[in-house]
């Protein structure tokens, strides 16, 4: 007989850490614990050792190892990034600090920028200037470099930043400085920005470049530890990351190169319901994911995400790539467009000024955790809220493993309702329908916001809480039809294995296209393309097993924000460009509502998506519950608002079947639980996947 392999998914989240394992016959296997901040990672050793405890699993037999992390996103978060030194062009010291003229609040003039991760006294400045067409302006001059470098050394600095003027054009100082850097400080990492990202803009250039620094050694600290413990396991598999864009990469280029992980996570759980769309033929798909800490939405369309050339870290959770910015700092990468809320199933609730229900920002997360986990928390978080109205069970989550303390939740309950004067139950559907409004706000930033209507769309819901909200959801976005995948709470983790290795490469190119030379274009890609073959090859993707895509900044000429158009083929041919302009007329009108045919177009930059194409299906043609595990909960009385309270059955996903069964229904699964409401049916396909379908829909 042939020995079963498996292939490991991990993801990190501010409550819980997920577990996948999945064999070559499509059977998902998985674990959920809670995660450890002081040390990420040992949470994964932990719940691996677990689950291969559990199944009699020989880690030699683990062939792939994928995994989404946080700790990029946390570390800007929290501020305790690397002490990073800036070294720029003479006059340009304060580029940090002048940004641009956003704020994500237009009438709040109490509204203060986030402070530049670099203090001033930690900005040099060279004598150096390149022109916009690359030609040399003043020379480097290198006479102070020594004394910099002795600066940055009494400031304790772990990581430099460099940013020349115009260096996407002419790297040739900026690369003169990485190597003296380098040489004179071999201990510290040095990123340049003609490494990182030759694009132009030199606010946006040096933002990106120094959010790199400032990620650099915690994220490659992360990354050795990370693998050490897998050696440790004797998991051989190479250690993939999932990146922002939906593709993965290996740790160790990654952790060069930490700003392509900051949305890690996020980005798994919406490749897996993209992917999941278009193999099933679902159509059009809101992914919804709601996890501890935060809620997110992401629209898909014919089985493909919006990809944003830019996104803003370290602010306020932003509603997806919009025209309002200012919240954090912009970091030029590949990101996938999703729009976040600070509402998940840890985040609390309070009484505001006015006297009403204010849900989160701020989460419990792991440690304390909602009230009901007996951490020591002691304020009502939306997870306690739903265990009061019956959504959850009781006695324990993740079948057992989490026993819940329902008297401590109650007395929480009790202090609230109280300041509110209403009753407890009361109380706690408030706080279940206000963390609702809350993402209703991310669900109309990519959709209604974006001139797309919601009623038109499926709601894919994935994370530990997704399914408990998902049909109230639905049903005041105006939405009809809900499906919850197999294993949908740890759905991130399931998700990243779908995934495909991906580089994306960038280079400059700022030409009007009247004035563009062809042949320089063609150079341009040919370029990208070389670079792009020779790091698939290193992971052992051959000339057969490579899938390389071109695509183009451009707008017109004036504008300030470009569109990225896809370039057919790899060869900039007359019709090729010819077929790229009416690309980006269409693109154009459907995202600002006109084109304009007869203005000149500017092209900015040329980029390659570099994907490795896998030698067998990276989706299995079924995905079954390995080790599916119950409570046992038969039913339980469950509360609806105005429908009242209601004696709920309580089943299992397996108990479902073709034909639909009427609400209102508990599905009870180890990860997650899933809430249909009176006045929904659902019913279970062949990929097991819960549809939930509102019964006036269904009739029609």
């Amino acid at each position: 007989m042939t020995r079963q392999s498996f292939r490991l998914g991990v993801d990190i989240g501010g409550t819980f850490t997920d577990i996948v394992l999945i064999d070559d016959d499509g059977r998902v296997f998985s674990k959920k614990i809670l995660s450890t901040p002081r040390d990420y990672s040992e949470a994964i050793e932990v719940g691996s050792r677990a689950l291969f405890a559990e199944l009699g699993v020989d880690p030699a037999d683990i062939r792939e190892f994928v995994h989404a992390t946080t700790v990029a996103t946390n570390t800007i978060i929290e501020r305790k990034g690397a002490k990073v030194g800036l070294v720029t062009t003479l006059g340009f010291r304060d580029v940090l600090e002048i940004a641009r003229f956003r704020t994500p609040r237009l009438y709040d003039i109490t509204y203060r920028k986030p402070d530049p991760l670099v203090p001033r006294d930690l900005r040099f400045e060279v004598a150096e200037r390149m022109g916009a067409d690359g030609a040399v302006v003043a020379p480097l001059d290198e006479s102070r470099l020594e004394d910099i470098a002795s600066a940055m050394e009494t400031a304790g600095v772990e990581a430099v930043a460099i940013t020349l003027i115009n260096s996407h054009v002419n790297a040739d100082h900026e690369q003169r400085l990485a190597d003296f850097f380098r040489k004179r400080m071999p201990d510290l990492m040095v990123t340049a920005s003609s490494d990182l990202v030759p694009q132009i803009g030199e606010y946006e250039r040096t933002s990106t470049t120094v959010v790199n620094a400032y990620l650099r050694p915690i994220v490659t600290r992360y990354v050795e530890a990370l693998q050490r413990r897998l050696d440790g396991m004797g998991i051989a598999a190479p250690l993939m990351i999932m990146q922002s864009s939906g593709g993965i990469a290996p740790g160790m280029l990654v952790k060069d190169q930490p700003i392509t992980i900051i949305e890690s996570g996020p980005a798994a759980g919406v490749l897996g319901g993209a992917r999941l769309a278009s193999h099933i033929d679902l159509g059009d798909v809101l992914v919804f994911d709601m996890g501890g800490t935060t809620a997110k939405a992401t629209l898909t369309e014919a089985g493909a995400y919006t990809i944003s050339p830019e996104t803003e870290v370290g602010g306020e959770p932003v509603l997806g790539a919009r025209m309002v910015r200012g919240a954090g700092y912009p970091v030029q990468v590949p990101t996938i467009d999703i729009a976040e809320v600070g509402a998940g199933g840890g985040s609390l609730a309070a009484v505001d000024s006015a006297g009403g229900i204010a849900v989160g920002p701020r989460s419990a997360g792991s440690e304390p955790g909602p009230v009901a986990y007996g951490r020591g928390g002691t304020q009502p978080t939306v997870t306690d809220g739903n265990l009061m109205l019956g959504y959850l069970n009781p006695q324990a989550l993740v079948s057992g493993e989490l026993s819940l303390d329902h008297g401590a939740v109650r007395r929480a309950f009790g202090t609230l309702s109280g300041e509110l004067a209403v009753a407890e139950t009361e109380a706690a559907y408030g706080v279940h329908q206000i963390a609702n409004a809350s993402m209703l706000r991310a669900l109309r930033g990519v959709s209604s916001e974006k001139g797309r209507d919601p009623a038109q769309f499926v709601l894919m819901a994935i994370g530990g809480n997704g399914p408990v909200h998902a049909c109230s959801l639905a049903e005041e976005a105006g939405m009809h039809r809900v499906v919850i995948p197999p294993v949908a709470g740890l759905y991130s983790a399931l998700g990243m294995l779908f995934a495909d290795v991906e580089h994306q490469l960038v280079a400059a190119f700022y030409h009007r296209l009247d004035e563009t030379d062809l042949a320089a274009l063609q150079a341009t890609i040919d370029g990208l393309v070389a670079h792009g073959a020779e790091l698939l090859e290193g992971q052992g993707f051959g000339p057969d097993a490579r899938d390389m895509r071109i695509e183009i900044d451009m707008k017109y000429a004036g504008q300030t924000s470009p569109l990225t158009v896809m370039l057919g083929g790899t060869e900039a041919s007359e019709a090729a460009i010819a077929a790229l302009i009416r690309s980006f007329h269409e693109q154009h009108a459907r995202t600002f509502g006109y084109s304009s045919a007869h203005e000149p177009l500017q092209f900015v930059a040329v980029k390659a998506v570099c994907r490795g194409v896998p030698e067998r299906p990276r989706m299995p043609e079924q995905c079954l519950r390995g080790n599916e595990r119950s409570l046992g909960a038969t039913g339980r009385r469950a509360y609806f608002g105005a429908q009242g309270w209601h004696e709920t059955p309580v089943v299992t996903r397996a108990d479902l079947k073709a034909e639909p069964r009427s609400g209102p229904l508990i599905v009870e699964e180890y990860d997650t639980t899933c809430v249909i409401r009176p006045g929904w049916e659902a019913s279970l396909d062949h990929w097991n996947n819960i549809h939930a379908i509102k019964k006036e829909s269904a009739e029609a």
